[in-house]
C-alpha cells in the first residue's frame, strides 16, 4: 500500500509539472495587454466604442498570426470614468494580470491619474482620446497618445469661429472640475482673445450638475454670437436645450467630446446647427478610412465614432511598436514607440518630444441627427 501511495504521489507530481509547463508554454505564446475604459457611467458610449475599435484591431492582428508569432490577449477593465477607479484597475492590470502595456484611459482626468503609475512600473501606455496636455507631461516618458491635444483643438475652434462664422463675441460654459472641459475652454479663450475676439462671459458649473439656468441667464443678456460648450455629449445636450429655452440663439461650438449618437438623443433639435472639432470624418474617402469603416460596420452594424477609430489606431500603433521592438520588455517597447512612424486611419502618427502626434482635425456639423463633414483644418 505504501509503495502504491508513493507511486500515486510521483504520478501526481509529474502531472502537475506537465500542467504547469503547459500553462507556462501557453502564457509564453500570448501577449497580454490591458485596456482601461469607462464601460459604465456617464460616458459609457465612449468606452464601448473604444472597446469595439480595440477588439477589431485584436481580431485582425490575431488573424495574421499575432505579433512575432504570439497571440494578443486584451484584458479590459472598467474605470467608470472616475480617476480613483482608473488608478486602481491600472494597478490591478500591472500587478495581478502582468500586462506588458496599457491602452487607455479615455477621460483625461483618468489618464492623468494612470500615467505616473504606468511610468513608475515601466509599462508603456497609449491613450486613444485623452486630449489634455497634462496626460503626457505629468504622466512621464512611458505615456503616449493617438489624438491631437487641447491647445490645438482650442485654436481650431477659435479659427473656425472667427474666420468661418465671422464671430466677434463668444461666451464659454464649462465643467470646472473636469480637466478636459476646463482645459479646452481655457485654450479656446486664449486663442480667441489673441485673434481679436471678445469673450463676454466665462461661466462654470460642477461635474454632475443638470441645471444651468443661472449661468445661461447671464450669458443670454450678453448676446454672444457663439457659445462654447466643452463638455461631453450627455451634458452638452442638456445645456443646449436649456440655452435655447433661455432665449440664446448663438451658434454652439465644442470639441471631440460631442462625438456620440447620443448627443442627438439628449439634445434633440436644440443641438442642430452646432459645430465641433473631431479627429476624423466617416465621410472621408481616403482608402484607409473606407476600409476601416467597412470592417467596423460589418462587425458592429454601426458607423464608427472617433473614439472607435482612435482606439483602433492606438492599438495598432502599439502592436507595431511591440513587433518592431522584437520584445515584450517595457523599455524596449517605449523606445520603439518614440521612434515609430505609422500610417493610421486618422493620419500618419509620429510622436513629438512630449509623445503627442502631430495631426490635423476636421470640423463637423450637427444636423438632423447626423454629423455632417464641413472641412479639414490645419494650423
Amino acid at each position: 500500500m505504501k509503495k502504491f501511495i508513493q507511486k500515486l504521489t510521483i504520478l501526481g507530481m509529474a502531472l502537475a509539472l506537465v500542467a504547469c509547463g503547459g500553462k507556462k508554454e501557453e502564457e509564453a505564446s500570448v501577449i497580454k495587454i490591458g485596456s482601461v475604459l469607462p464601460l459604465t457611467g456617464g460616458v459609457a458610449a465612449f468606452g464601448q466604442a473604444s472597446k469595439n475599435g480595440i477588439l477589431l484591431a485584436q481580431e485582425e492582428i490575431n488573424k495574421k498570426g499575432g505579433i512575432n508569432g504570439k497571440k494578443v490577449e486584451i484584458i479590459f477593465e472598467d474605470d467608470e470614468a472616475k480617476p480613483a477607479s482608473s488608478a486602481s484597475v491600472t494597478q490591478k492590470l500591472i500587478n495581478n494580470d502582468k500586462v506588458i502595456s496599457i491602452i487607455g484611459a479615455v477621460n483625461s482626468t483618468c489618464s492623468i491619474a494612470d500615467g505616473p503609475i504606468a511610468t513608475q512600473n515601466k509599462i508603456p501606455m497609449i491613450t486613444p482620446v485623452s486630449t489634455n496636455p497634462k496626460v503626457t507631461t505629468q504622466g512621464g516618458e512611458y505615456v503616449f497618445r493617438a489624438c491631437f491635444i487641447d491647445p490645438f483643438q482650442g485654436k481650431i475652434l477659435s479659427k473656425f469661429a472667427i474666420e468661418d462664422l465671422k464671430a466677434k463675441k463668444a461666451a464659454v460654459l464649462y465643467d470646472v472640475g473636469n480637466d478636459y472641459s476646463k482645459g479646452l475652454a481655457e485654450f479656446f479663450e486664449e486663442a480667441f482673445k489673441e485673434a481679436g475676439g471678445e469673450v463676454v462671459a466665462s461661466e462654470t458649473y460642477n461635474t454632475g450638475d443638470s441645471d444651468f439656468n443661472a449661468q445661461l441667464t447671464k450669458i443670454s443678456a450678453l448676446k454672444p454670437e457663439v457659445l462654447i460648450l466643452t463638455d461631453y455629449y450627455n451634458t452638452v445636450g442638456l445645456i443646449a436645450k436649456q440655452a435655447r429655452a433661455a432665449g440664446i440663439d448663438a451658434v454652439f461650438l465644442g470639441g471631440d467630446g460631442w462625438d456620440s449618437p447620443d448627443l442627438f438623443n439628449v439634445g434633440g433639435e436644440a443641438i442642430n446647427g452646432g459645430y465641433f472639432t473631431n479627429h476624423y470624418s466617416p465621410d472621408d474617402t481616403a482608402s484607409q478610412v473606407v476600409e476601416f469603416k467597412a470592417a467596423y460596420e460589418k462587425k458592429y452594424n454601426e458607423v464608427p465614432s472617433s473614439y472607435a477609430v482612435l482606439a483602433y489606431d492606438a492599438a495598432n500603433v502599439l502592436f507595431a511598436a511591440i513587433e518592431q521592438a522584437g520584445s515584450t520588455d517595457g523599455e524596449k517597447i517605449k523606445d520603439s514607440l518614440k521612434n515609430i512612424e505609422y500610417q493610421a486611419v486618422t493620419g500618419k502618427i509620429k510622436f513629438d518630444e512630449d509623445r503627442n502626434p502631430i495631426k490635423g482635425a476636421v470640423i463637423l456639423k450637427a444636423k438632423d441627427g447626423e454629423q455632417k463633414f464641413v472641412k479639414n483644418v490645419k494650423l
